[in-house]
């Protein structure tokens, strides 16, 4: 495994880092969630993420009581707050209320005293942007976070928030973590720039396209039974699953043959290529998923092949 800083920070963090998105407190096991991070913690990875709303604080549980076993400095943690978490009014967003008393329910849940990173998991147009640094910026000062990041924001948010922090003193955003994977680029055109002005790295989710990416799901066929994409539940994989997407699959599986790897880690090598990118986050329901991914750490693609690929994306 290898490693890279996140952003301008001292802050060092595996180039793969497993994610408990969609996954852990939901449709794995718990036996197999733990599994699957003991696995990761020995392969090297030192970056674990999760959020408050994932299975609504059972993921949270669930990373918390697999992690408890290995010392706490000797891994990077993060999680987020901004969704809902309960029906009433104060129960979702990034006010002071809302940012505080979810900070707190996380670090319970975690079973720890701080998280190395704590996300906005959304941008809040209802609440004053001022008032939302602040509150982190007053948990940064309690030592119960240790750097402040978001999540999908714009590059105009990202923008403001740096330039607000500066003005008043508060601490500063270094982590982004957008979508971004060969199907979904969307950061290249803006985000991408303002952050390595800024001094923000990335920690990309979905650098597998919910697992189109990996090869399974093909052009005109049903998607393997247990799969997401054969479960309702998972629209939002169905973006992916256009013909064009699954047209570009079955060139890129080529690319893949040519270069030895298979399609995941020369996926997730194309992400890696991208000096902001300081790591890609996967999801993984088996120990063996964690294996195959880690593979792509250190992996260097040619000029050549990475212009064949352009041309099968574009």
């Amino acid at each position: 495994m290898e490693y890279r800083r996140l952003g301008k920070t001292g802050l060092k963090v595996s180039e793969i880092s497993l994610g408990s998105w969609l996954t852990y407190g939901g449709y794995v096991e718990e036996q197999n969630a733990a599994a699957s991070i003991d696995k990761a913690y020995d392969l090297g990875i030192n970056f674990f993420d999760t959020a408050n709303v994932y299975m609504r604080g059972e993921a949270e549980i669930v990373v918390g009581k697999a992690l408890k076993k290995y010392a706490r400095d000797s891994f990077v943690l993060a999680t987020k707050v901004f969704w809902p978490m309960g029906d009433g009014p104060n129960d979702r967003g990034l006010s002071r209320k809302h940012v505080i008393e979810q900070c707190h329910a996380s670090l319970k849940r975690l079973n720890t005293d701080y998280v190395d990173i704590y996300y906005c998991h959304r941008f809040d147009a209802e609440t004053p942007l001022d008032e939302t640094l602040r509150a982190i910026d007053d948990l940064v000062r309690q030592g119960k976070i240790l750097y402040v990041g978001v999540s999908e924001w714009t590059a105009e948010q990202i923008s403001e928030a740096v330039h607000l922090a500066d003005k008043k003193l508060l601490d500063r955003i270094v982590v982004n973590q957008p979508q971004y994977s060969m199907l979904q680029r969307y950061i290249e055109k803006e985000v991408l720039p303002v952050s390595e002005k800024h001094g923000i790295g990335q920690v990309v989710w979905s650098p597998l396209a919910q697992g189109v990416l990996t090869g399974k799901y093909k052009k005109g066929e049903k998607a393997p039974a247990g799969s997401r994409g054969a479960q309702e539940k998972y629209s939002s994989l169905s973006g992916f699953l256009s013909d064009e997407n699954l047209d570009k699959v079955e060139l890129l599986k080529g690319v893949a043959q040519e270069n030895d790897l298979s399609l995941a880690n020369l996926a997730l090598a194309w992400i890696l290529r991208q000096s902001n990118v300081a790591s890609a986050l996967v999801g993984a329901s088996r120990p063996e998923q964690v294996e195959e991914n880690v593979k792509a750490s250190g992996v260097k693609l040619s000029a050549e092949t990475l212009a064949t690929i352009e041309d099968i994306l574009r």
